[in-house]
């Protein structure tokens, strides 16, 4: 079960640090690449290639809950199963890890879908256009600061999960007896 156990853990992280750096580096540039912008043309261009990154993005969320639920569960299993304590540096890494991954899926993807619409909306007025772009660009700004830091959080707790710190197990001092 140890085993088993580790092997859960490790292809968990594996698969969300490979969907993540696939996802930054391969998947959202592609949707503002020369290749799409003569697919959509020029008019549909800026307003549908948003669009169409947002339900890839929105995917992307919901992969990144799966892997931390199940990167979380892993803990508490080793905890409980195996009786090792919780390593604070592994479990703060993927609480922060966690925590920006809702952060950037609850609150910064809706308001940058709002934004988006406001933005190329043509019943906006000019002036609201230019202030949902504006406040646009610096969501999406800490969006990417987000994924960013999310990505070398991975890197660094895929490291941590592949290279275990052996800690003794816990043994109760009851069973020492002279």
């Amino acid at each position: 079960m140890i085993v088993f156990l580790r092997l859960v853990g490790l292809l968990n992280v594996a698969v969300w640090f490979g969907a993540v750096t696939f996802f930054t580096v391969g998947v959202a540039p592609a949707f503002f690449s020369t290749e799409v912008r003569a697919l959509l043309g020029e008019q549909s261009y800026p307003s549908f290639s948003g669009r169409l990154a947002m339900i890839f993005v929105s995917r992307y969320f919901l992969l990144q809950y799966w892997c931390g639920s199940i990167a979380v569960l892993h803990q508490l299993a080793e905890r409980f199963y195996l009786g090792k304590p919780l390593q604070r540096l592994n479990f703060g890494l993927l609480i922060g890890i966690c925590t920006l991954s809702l952060l950037g899926g609850i609150w910064l993807q809706p308001s940058l879908r709002k934004l988006h619409a406001v933005k190329y909306a043509r019943s906006a007025a000019p002036a609201q256009k230019a202030q949902a772009a504006k406040d646009f660009r610096a969501r999406h700004g800490v969006s990417w600061a987000f994924n960013l830091l999310v990505l070398g959080g991975l890197g660094f707790y895929l490291w941590r999960v592949a290279n275990p710190v052996d800690a003794p197990r816990f043994v109760p001092s009851g069973k020492f007896r002279s």
